[in-house]
């Protein structure tokens, strides 16, 4: 296991802004084909950086936002399609290449998390009132809005489009049906259906990511544990409790056959062999594997 990652050495990318009071990442993705990076920060700065080029000068400054930037992500099936959403409800639409704004949602609230669907033809926002919408790149108004009954940390979906993943403040994560938001599985007791949820965290839980093969969901929390689910039966197969802090960030390697959690405490950073031990431990908040290769982009808490 340890010769998968050996050769890694880090580069740094350093943002000039970075040393302004109060600047922070807040959110990191790669490019579908891995060939960029975007970086959102608490100052309202938005970057797309070449992995190749570090150096600032070659890094693209997209301009626009006028709060911070909770979330970025690229559309899943457009290279040069970017998506930011910032806490003051707006969601802009981007094309890398030409460095415009192609696209704005506003009203939203003080939204904080958003996830593409696989095909790239919509995605969704979520707010800290627990309001869910649905949003097409093409439309300047929600497509739709599904108010939940608590509090909705992430949203993640299945690689079909077909069901999404909620996590929630009370530790479980949900199993929707998309778009409906209807529960994809209910128990039946002989009394009125209960929908069927994940209870694997004791505290919120934060963070999911579904591995590249389908076979496991990882979920993160609050009270430090990474657990994974196995997709052909929801039932816990184990759970990872190294960690120290919370659990904010999660990531799979393109082939799914290693999981890293990420936590602004303790080691920072967790790296493990999906079906074994841990591999390694760095210093980070955000974490982000590359999509078609080994490389992980990791962001540090740079001011208050």
């Amino acid at each position: 296991m340890p010769t998968y990652l050996a050769g890694l050495k880090s580069q740094p990318y350093h943002d000039p802004g970075s040393s302004s009071r109060g600047h922070s990442l807040r959110s990191i993705a790669w490019s579908p084909l891995g060939t960029l990076i975007a970086t959102g920060s608490s100052d309202k700065t938005l970057r797309v950086w070449n992995p190749e080029k570090p150096n600032v000068r070659f890094s693209t400054d997209l301009k626009g936002h006028s709060a911070p930037i909770e979330k970025v992500a690229f559309n899943p099936v457009k290279d040069a399609e970017l998506c930011s959403v910032s806490n003051d409800g707006v969601v802009k639409f981007w094309d890398v290449r030409s460095k415009t704004c192609i696209n704005e949602i506003k009203g939203l609230g003080d939204a904080f998390t958003l996830a593409w669907a696989p095909d790239g033809e919509s995605l969704v926002v979520g707010n800290k009132t627990d309001n869910i919408f649905v949003l097409s790149p093409t439309q300047s108004t929600p497509v739709a809005s599904h108010q939940q009954p608590g509090q909705t940390n992430q949203i993640a979906f299945c690689w079909s489009g077909k069901k999404i993943f909620l996590t929630t403040g009370e530790g479980k994560t949900r199993i929707l049906t998309y778009p409906d938001f209807q529960p994809a599985f209910q128990l039946d007791y002989g009394t009125e259906p209960q929908e069927f949820t994940l209870s694997g965290h004791t505290s919120s839980c934060l963070s999911a990511e579904m591995q590249a093969t389908g076979r496991y969901l990882a979920t993160g929390g609050s009270d430090s544990i990474i657990s994974l689910w196995d997709t052909a039966d929801w039932i816990c197969q184990r759970t990872i409790t190294s960690m120290v802090g919370p659990v904010r960030s999660i990531s799979f390697t393109f082939d799914g056959n290693f999981l890293v959690g990420g936590s602004d405490e303790g080691s920072g950073l967790d790296i493990r062999h999906v079906e074994s031990d841990c591999l390694d431990r760095q210093e980070s908040a955000r974490t982000k594997l590359q999509p078609r290769g080994s490389i992980l982009a990791v962001s540090a808490v740079i001011g208050g």
